[in-house]
């Protein structure tokens, strides 16, 4: 592979007008796509397998165009001090405002509380509720800004107005001030990384054009495969990240490569080589990673993972081909590694640095690095065993937003479990009593523990399948709720004529939960697994991916662990802004799996490959560990802190999901990169010695040539020098 990757950079070197007009032709072509690309439709977000999704299904077909899974939005209403929502007044003030709301787009219904009993029983609040015929994440925006503007005249009168729902459900931001925050400390890093503006501004460019032409591929395949917001806010955040990592590595290797001596294309073909050949293996990892989320069977999963992979295989092209034709239009301006320093105390640079002198302090004390990194994280990881899933909801808001407000009022007005209420659904097809079984089944729901009310059974127009709300006395996010699912599932169903299916946000939540619960471990093992055995072709070795993927299993449960003390505890939430604790989202576990793990990799790769490129050469183990920190410690180093900066950019977002998204990978990256991969793996290769790099022979044998360490360009280097160099012309 380094042969061909050296070569493939030579060619981009010399025939930089052509490979930049490609990618410019790709941006415009991208840009041009999904400008005039049709707005996307409306998302639907199933999950198939689980109880709560079966209901949904079969309500689509026993009450067609109910819109069983649409979106609803409550508008809560509470009275000054000292009046009622009953007065006159009032009551033709909410009239007005239900009238308001019927008359909108995409409204399939809209409640009167004084005919639906939705008014407390103090009367001070009272609440509407709007049923929409398209799902939560496929609204229109005007349809949502009409929900939050229509009750702007019952303010005036004097109420407090306040709206919640799913059909408010905030879509994830594109990034915003995260990612120019992260952008700016990217470029700072750079800088002194590089060495100079204009070889710290390749890195930046080159993975701001591979977002640009992934997110604008997403945008155009929208509509068609359909894409929510959330799939193209994943793919510029992970895309961002490994762009300018991958560039920083190439660009990184070729100003050591100068400051070998070699010219300018020999040394990109060179950097293209080796730190490419690593990028392509690190970019693998990252792609199995993130394309393994089909293996959950949520497709909005599935689909957000392979978008994010399109983006990094993006990101590698872009870097084996880009960053070269790059490096051939700066020409000089880009100097060799440590030429400034040369200049300025005019000797060479024979001082250890940092990584030399951080790797020979871990080699001279190994047992004590290593004891002090398990312990470390092992510290940090124990929250992890206090770890409750479940989805966000408005509970979880900002108490600045108004679903936060809505949500607070509900409660205060009716009992927290009004907020999210179960839709109990009893096909009785087969009964030979349908109103009976129904009748037992509302029975049974009112002799459990934590029912509030249970409302009558509605039937379809068939009379074979039945509708049952079912308010619980506790908030949606807690497991006492989940409790009462589980006991209608198991104990009143069981004693039913009929299938009783219990369903609802609620219920969808916390069977979302359980199901990547369920698929964590199959998950866990595909990924690690297929990364094992690809790393085993890197580094020809078994112990080293194996002290890999331990490393990043400690990495990740310690960044949940403060996942966990920051989210659910509230330690530190005043700093980071967490305005209110709760359950761990249930997709956390399993995304970080996913991205860290790849991030991780990535890392290992970069820096253990410069290391067996030393061994390979000859060099001692102990030695070999400090070549390749010298080489390669500054750059990991570099890379971590922006990939930190990138994702602790949406640390800032006022979405808690996003928040704890961009909070947990940062953290993620802190402890991998700088605690696992800076301590923790020196300390096991100082510990193992040769046999870090042991193989059996047979599989030696076996396994595929890859070349990462580029000992193919030294050998062939050899080959096409002159043997006649030495010798001198003599006059005959």
């Amino acid at each position: 592979m380094a042969n061909f990757l050296y070569k493939l950079g030579r060619l981009a070197f010399r025939r930089r007008h052509f490979v930049a007009l490609i990618w410019v032709a790709l941006l415009t072509l991208a840009g041009v796509g999904a400008a005039s690309a049709p707005a996307a439709g409306s998302t639907s977000f199933s999950i198939p397998g689980t109880e709560a999704q079966k209901a949904f299904d079969l309500l689509e077909q026993r009450f067609p165009g109910a819109s069983a899974d649409g979106a609803t939005g409550r508008m809560v209403f509470k009275a000054p001090e000292g009046e009622k929502m009953t007065d006159a007044a009032h009551k033709a003030t909410v009239a007005k405002t239900v009238k308001e709301l019927g008359d909108g787009s995409e409204v399939v219904s809209v409640t009167d509380p004084f005919t639906t009993n939705a008014v407390s029983k103090d009367g001070t609040v009272a609440y509407l509720s709007v049923k929409y015929d398209a799902p939560a994440v496929g609204l229109k925006d005007a349809t949502r800004d009409a929900l939050e503007t229509a009750g702007d005249d019952a303010r005036a009168t004097g109420l407090t107005v306040d709206v919640g729902g799913d059909a408010l459900q905030a879509q994830p931001d594109a990034g915003g001030v995260g990612e120019a925050i992260g952008l700016a400390i990217a470029a700072v890093v750079l800088v002194i990384t590089l060495g100079s503006m204009i070889a710290a501004g390749l890195p930046l460019l080159t993975a701001i054009i591979g977002v640009a032409i992934g997110v604008s591929t997403i945008t155009v395949l929208a509509e068609p495969l359909d894409l929510g917001d959330t799939t193209s806010t994943l793919a510029a955040m992970i895309g961002l990240a490994v762009g300018i990592d991958y560039a920083l590595f190439i660009v990184s290797r070729y100003r050591a490569e100068l400051a070998e001596g070699r010219d300018r294309e020999e040394a990109v073909g060179r950097a293209t080589g080796t730190a490419g050949s690593a990028v392509v293996f690190a970019g693998l990892t990252v792609v199995i990673a993130l394309a393994g989320l089909s293996v959950v069977n949520v497709p909005m999963l599935t689909k957000m993972g392979l978008a994010a992979a399109g983006t990094v295989v993006i990101a590698v092209l872009i870097a084996l081909t880009m960053i070269p034709a790059l490096l051939g239009y700066a020409g000089r301006k880009i100097r060799p590694a440590g030429e400034k320093r040369k200049k300025t105390t005019g000797t060479a640079l024979s001082k250890p640095n940092l990584g030399t002198r951080w790797a020979s302090f871990v080699i001279r004390r190994p047992a004590a690095v290593l004891l002090l990194g398990v312990v470390g994280l092992g510290a940090v990881a124990l929250p992890v065993g206090q770890l409750e899933l479940g989805l966000p909801d408005d509970g979880s808001q900002p108490t600045s937003t108004t679903q936060r407000r809505a949500y607070d009022l509900l409660s205060e007005g009716f009992g927290p479990g009004f907020n999210g209420p179960l839709m109990i659904v009893v096909d009785a097809k087969n009964s030979d009593d349908p109103k009976a079984a129904a009748t037992t089944v509302t029975d049974g729901i009112k002799g459990l523990k934590d029912v509030v009310t249970v409302t009558p059974a509605t039937f379809n127009k068939a009379g074979d399948t039945a509708t049952i709300t079912v308010v619980p006395d506790s908030k949606p996010s807690s497991a006492r709720t989940e409790d009462l699912v589980h006991a209608i599932r198991d104990d009143v169903a069981s004693k039913a004529d009929a299938d009783v299916l219990v369903t609802g946000t609620t219920a969808l939540n916390i069977d979302f939960s359980q199901k990547l619960s369920d698929a964590l471990i199959p998950y866990l093992a595909l990924v690690v697994g297929l990364a094992f055995l690809l790393l085993i072709v890197v580094f020809r070795s078994i112990l080293v991916p194996l002290k890999a993927a331990l490393g990043f299993l400690l990495s990740v449960l310690a960044a949940l662990g403060a996942v966990v003390a920051v989210f659910q505890w509230g330690w530190l939430g005043g700093l980071l802004g967490v305005e209110e604790t709760g359950p761990i989202m249930s997709m956390m576990p399993i995304f970080m799996v996913g991205v860290v793990f790849g991030l991780a990799m990535d890392y290992e790769v970069f820096l253990v490959t410069r290391m067996r490129e030393a061994y390979v050469h000859g060099e001692s183990p102990s030695q070999a560990i400090v070549t390749g920190f010298k080489h390669s410690a500054r750059v990991v180093v570099a890379a971590a802190v922006i990939m930190m900066a990138v994702f602790g950019g949406f640390i800032s977002s006022g979405e808690s999901m996003i928040k704890m998204i961009g909070f947990g990978l940062a953290i993620a990256v802190l402890f991998d990169a700088f605690v696992v991969r800076m301590a923790i793996v020196p300390a096991v290769l100082a510990l193992l010695g040769h046999r870090a790099w042991w193989l059996p022979k047979w599989l030696d044998r076996a396994l595929p040539n890859v070349d990462v360490e580029g000992e193919g360009l030294r050998t062939q280097a050899e080959k096409d020098a002159d043997p006649d160099d030495d010798r001198e012309l003599v006059r005959v």
